[in-house]
């Protein structure tokens, strides 16, 4: 039976070599050169001698990047398709709603990257200057960058191992002109892998503000949504609290809710109250959100009205409460 290793021990995001094999440990471990995924990479004698392992080099120059930007918070779920992108550009719009706040996104659900979609810039290219990579700006203060950017054309598979993964976190990190930034929103993909690593690795020095934790209110959901709420609390991340999306199904008509996906076990309000987390409430499902999605608008601007856009922006007010920025 093979051993359990704690997350961090197994992924830790490290420099590692562009041709590395799926599982390496990174240059720096240890176990460089001496684990199993090492056996038959053309690196294996390099990174198994004495070589002196330093720290990463682009922690230095990620802190000072992160140093002109006041908070850093992550979206994750655990589960896809709970409306965790969608819930991050909405947050980036009604921060970025207030013309004195600097926001920014960074989407990192490197092989599902949506945001650019969601945000209405999926045609837009990223360009280079002296200071770096300069975001894609949606408007004056809302930057977002994403790889979905960098890709051929929009039907062109992502097909990339953990380390290239971890590389162009590193570049999102370092080489990105964010400027100076009240709020940046890191989109990640469902799941506890490479990318999630990668982010509490690479801010570990810069600090993460905290994470919002986005769920449907099904069991199948909230089943993921468990182990990511548990894999925050192993990496020392703080929960600002649980979204529930989909609650409830609002008729654009006539305003009457129903449910579409029953919480047979209590939903998100009970997963919050066992888990010790705050639920910051819930928003039903309006299908012009995802009208607002495919044409690339804000549903909050676009929908004031809506019962979703009040619980938006209540949740949000509560986030800013939350984090002394109320």
């Amino acid at each position: 039976m093979l051993a359990v290793q704690h997350p961090l021990d197994v992924a830790d995001p490290r420099n590692v070599p562009e041709n590395a094999p799926e599982h390496c440990p990174g240059t720096e471990s240890e176990l460089a050169g001496k684990s199993a995924a090492c056996e038959g990479c053309a690196n294996q004698e390099i990174c198994a001698s004495n070589i002196p392992k330093g720290p990463d080099p682009a922690l230095p120059l990620i802190r000072e990047r992160m140093s002109t930007v006041k908070r850093k918070i992550l979206v994750l779920s655990g589960k896809g398709g709970v409306g965790k992108s969608t819930f991050t550009a909405q947050l980036g719009w009604a921060f970025a709603a207030d013309d004195d706040i600097q926001t920014g996104i960074m989407d990192v659900d490197i092989c599902g990257p949506s945001i650019p979609t969601i945000l209405g810039i999926a045609s837009e290219q990223v360009h280079s200057s002296a200071a770096g990579w300069s975001p894609v700006y949606v408007q004056d203060n809302l930057g977002v960058m994403s790889v979905g950017f960098m890709l051929p054309s929009a039907k062109d598979a992502v097909m990339w191992r953990g380390p290239k993964k971890n590389g162009i976190i590193s570049q999102f990190l370092k080489d990105v002109d964010w400027g100076t930034l009240d709020y940046l929103v890191i989109d990640t993909p469902p799941g506890t892998s490479d990318e999630h690593l990668s982010i509490v690795q690479y801010l570990k020095e810069s600090g993460i503000d905290g994470a919002i934790v986005v769920t449907t209110p099904q069991e199948v959901a909230l089943q993921d949504v468990r182990r990511e709420i548990d894999f925050c609390r192993k990496v020392g991340i703080r929960v600002l609290g649980v979204v529930e999306n989909m609650a409830g199904f609002v008729c654009p008509g006539c305003k009457t809710e129903s449910q579409i996906f029953r919480p047979t076990t209590g939903g998100a309000k009970k997963l919050a109250k066992d888990m010790g987390m705050e639920m910051l409430g819930s928003v039903p499902l309006d299908p012009r959100i995802g009208k607002s999605a495919d044409y690339g608008v804000s549903f909050l601007d676009e929908y004031p009205d809506s019962p979703a856009t009040t619980a938006y922006l209540d949740i949000i007010h509560r986030i800013k409460e939350i984090l002394g920025d109320a």
